[in-house]
């Protein structure tokens, strides 16, 4: 195995994972990419205007760094560590995206029919990303946090409210998946 243009195996990754989580644990941080937004807002002074956004920031520094980390590991993975290739995705996925219009799945990570330059000027396409980011961003402060959040951090701190949210998020993802994504596309 090639460690620089392969995947990481999920022995190395799971425990990985498990290490840093027992070091957020250990330390009494909670972990959740959502809260980064949070915490921008605020140190930009939306706290003066709304209250949810009206707390020390500066307690959540660390979690910036987080945040910040994944941006440069992400570029360094994919501009010095990756062949290039696209996860696999099973033909008969590719075969279905294809019958509905989506071009590039199975190719390129960001598919040309949701992000080429024509796409930002087609007023569906926009509709769907605005309608998109709007229900992401309620469904996340609704359910207290995002998917990393409750799916990572919260589970493994055996809390209840994380194992409702991540049950919702999976069940959304199955009824957008099979019944509202055709009807958009």
């Amino acid at each position: 195995m090639n460690f620089i243009t392969e995947p990481w195996p999920w022995y190395i990754g799971g425990p990985a994972i498990a290490v840093v989580l027992f070091l957020l644990l250990f330390s009494e941080k909670q972990f959740g990419m959502s809260s980064n937004l949070r915490t921008l807002c605020a140190m930009a002074g939306a706290g003066k205007k709304t209250a949810f956004f009206n707390f020390e920031w500066r307690q959540y520094r660390w979690n910036l760094v987080v945040a910040i980390g994944a941006a440069v590991g992400g570029f360094i993975a994919t501009t010095y560590m990756s062949d290039g290739s696209v996860g696999d995705i099973h033909q008969d996925v590719v075969l279905q995206l294809d019958a509905m219009g989506v071009r590039g799945a199975g190719k390129d990570f960001m598919p040309e029919t949701f992000f080429n330059a024509d796409a930002f000027s087609n007023p569906k396409t926009l509709a769907l990303l605005a309608l998109g980011g709007f229900l992401v961003g309620f469904g996340t402060r609704y359910a207290g946090g995002c998917t990393s959040g409750h799916a990572i951090s919260g589970l493994s701190n055996l809390q209840l409210q994380s194992l409702i949210a991540v049950i919702g998020f999976f069940i959304g993802g199955l009824l957008m998946n099979h019944f509202l994504l055709p009807y958009l596309l």
